[in-house]
């Protein structure tokens, strides 16, 4: 699983020209599954990502986590993260999971940090979408769960 976490100051996902997606001070996420993937690992990852202290506090340090803010997520499918551009010039995504399971997969991490008490918009899965995202910062975060939660 890999995810971008962008700290936002607001955002929005617009899909055939109607806004279906729109948060106020939190996170865009760039979400994107590979086979190996569980809502165990996404158990995991949304820890991570929760709990993750890229807010500043009052002497301006990132110190405080998406929770002690009180922020939003706006979480949006994204399985060109696992683009292979090692051959060629035009990008695989052999490694990308197959649609059925990383729709499954998403929707499960979305019911998972709505249940956390976490306002979370979406994008809708397999669809083209406008992401507008006003970073905040700007700070971008790349989480590799292979890396993050090596055995």
């Amino acid at each position: 699983m890999k995810v971008v976490i962008q700290r936002s100051k607001k955002s929005k996902v617009t899909i055939d020209g109607k806004v279906h997606g729109e948060i106020e001070k939190g996170y865009v996420l760039l979400s994107s599954f590979t086979e190996g993937d569980t809502k165990e690992l996404i158990d995991k990852m949304i820890d991570k990502i929760i709990n993750l202290r890229i807010f500043e506090d009052s002497e301006e340090k990132m110190n405080l986590s998406l929770l002690d803010v009180g922020g939003e997520i706006l979480n949006i499918s994204q399985f060109t993260l696992y683009a292979d551009c090692t051959c060629g010039r035009r990008p695989s995504f052999k490694d990308a999971l197959n649609p059925v399971d990383a729709s499954n997969l998403y929707d499960y991490m979305n019911q998972k940090l709505s249940s956390l008490g976490i306002k979370v918009e979406t994008g809708i899965f397999g669809s083209d979408m406008k992401v507008e995202i006003y970073n905040d910062g700007p700070v971008t975060i790349i989480l590799d769960s292979k890396e993050i939660f090596k055995k």
